[in-house]
């Protein structure tokens, strides 16, 4: 039989429509993935192995028919642990939460996969509460990258983009609250969007409050703009859900670049990048330009952001264990802790300074891009480093914004962004480009990475991980 571990979505549905692969064997064949390399990456929480085959046998009859129920049917799926799924326990990685429940309802993105057919393999790993930029929590430990089990895979959506990147499903769904599924897909060679905010409906309503999004996971671009499809319908429990988009993501996605007016920042006027990351993203703006895009070298004109996203973000973490009571805050990872101290001494005054400084970025980036189509920037200014750290060694800080320059900003503004895989350092490791546009402008940012995802195509190399 073909291994279908690698597959787009696209490739496994036609072979489940000819009977090439049934669901049950790509299903099997995931779930065998998850056997032979979950043991070095440490990527899922909780894998359901009966579940995922009685759901992928159903799924089975229902090709056999000809009657799939949508897009996702029998695509072998995983689910971060921080999205609620019916009958599972969510653990968000914090010995606080109780795996007793109960557990009755399925957060929006996790009821639109399973309305439209997707076999779920398990949940994934996250950090507590997934408040940093690294994948590891008291609970369930470090999560390694497909590229080397002895470096992170970035976070918070690490154990997703790990897992996806191993051929440990077809696909995840991961949320992003200051780059959490951007910076895993830098560091895995995967690739991960941040939609507008409101995009994709959330629900419980997140304690960081309007700077976290949800978003797909996947290998490719075209399979993004999939998920997003599916994962985008209105919810009524997500009260600043935007209504049902009235056409398909992947209308156009193949249109190319001529003619459009690019942006592109090496550096935002305040970030010092490994050179080999800046080399592969000049190479990458290069091949874009050269398939017709208008390209300027130009910054949008803002200084960093790091203390007013702070602000915002710790005043979020503060709230994340109120409801947990006395004693709790002993019982967290140390670096939370952190957090939320630094979060409790915040006041009304900080919070509004931080809100109308996020309120002027967002008014520059959308005067930016009347300009310009949309903005290119590296995902990551380096290359993935060693589990067990909040950040890289040598770096002037302990926080994980220290070493994120690219990501953040962006949720401040509720942009979408974009990381593509483009290209490897020396030593192998991945490299991603950052495609950021206009507020709404999600197909146009997704056409700019499929357009060098066609160019580059980077998703053919196989991960170190899969070479052994």
């Amino acid at each position: 039989m073909p291994d279908p571990n690698l597959w787009s979505v696209s490739e496994l549905t036609a072979a489940y429509r000819s009977r090439e692969v049934s669901p049950v064997e790509a299903t099997q064949a995931a779930l065998d993935a998850i056997a032979a390399h979950d043991g070095d990456v440490n990527a899922f929480v909780r894998v359901e192995d009966e579940y995922a085959l009685e759901s992928a046998r159903a799924s089975e009859k229902r090709w056999a028919a000809g009657e799939p129920v949508g897009a996702a049917d029998g695509v072998p799926t995983s689910i971060k642990d921080i999205f609620l799924t019916r009958d599972w326990p969510t653990l968000r990685g914090s010995a606080l939460i109780d795996e007793g429940g109960p557990w009755p309802e399925d957060a929006p993105a996790v009821a639109r996969l399973r309305e439209s057919g997707a076999v779920f393999l398990g949940k994934t790993t996250t950090p507590e509460f997934a408040w940093k930029g690294v994948t590891d929590s008291p609970r369930f430990g470090a999560t390694g990258n497909p590229w080397g089990a002895g470096l992170t895979a970035g976070g918070s959506s690490g154990g997703s983009a790990s897992a996806v990147g191993l051929g440990m499903g077809t696909w995840s769904v991961g949320t992003d609250g200051g780059g959490s599924v951007r910076i895993p897909a830098a560091f895995t060679g995967t690739v991960a969007i941040k939609p507008t905010y409101g995009l994709i409906p959330l629900y419980p309503a997140s304690p960081f409050g309007t700077l976290a999004h949800a978003g797909p996971m996947t290998r490719s671009v075209t399979d993004t703009a999939a998920m997003l499809d599916i994962i985008t319908g209105f919810d009524a429990r997500d009260w600043s859900a935007m209504p049902t988009p009235t056409t398909s993501f992947l209308d156009g996605l193949d249109d190319g670049v001529a003619g459009m007016r690019i942006a592109y920042s090496p550096n935002l006027g305040f970030v010092r990048n490994d050179p080999e990351v800046d080399a592969a993203v000049r190479a990458a703006v290069a091949a874009l330009a050269d398939a017709g895009a208008v390209v300027e070298e130009v910054d949008p004109g803002f200084d960093d952001p790091v203390e007013a996203f702070e602000v915002l973000w710790f005043s979020g973490a503060a709230k994340v264990i109120e409801p947990y009571g006395d004693g709790a805050l002993e019982r967290i990872d140390p670096g939370l802790r952190e957090g939320v101290e630094r979060g409790r001494q915040l006041s009304a005054g900080d919070y509004l300074d931080a809100t109308a400084v996020r309120m002027a970025l967002g008014k520059r980036m959308s005067e930016f891009h009347e300009a310009y189509d949309v903005l290119l920037t590296p995902t990551m200014p380096i290359a993935a480093f060693e589990t067990g750290r909040d950040a890289p060694a040598g770096s002037a800080s302990s926080a994980w914004t220290s070493w994120t320059p690219y990501t953040y900003p962006f949720n401040l503004t509720q942009q979408p962004a974009l990381s593509v895989p483009c290209g490897f350092t020396s030593a192998g490791l991945p490299v991603g480009l950052h495609v950021v546009g206009p507020r709404h402008a999600d197909a146009r940012v997704l056409r700019v990475g499929r357009a060098y995802e066609r160019a580059g195509d980077w998703s053919s190399v196989v991960p170190a991980l899969l070479q052994t």
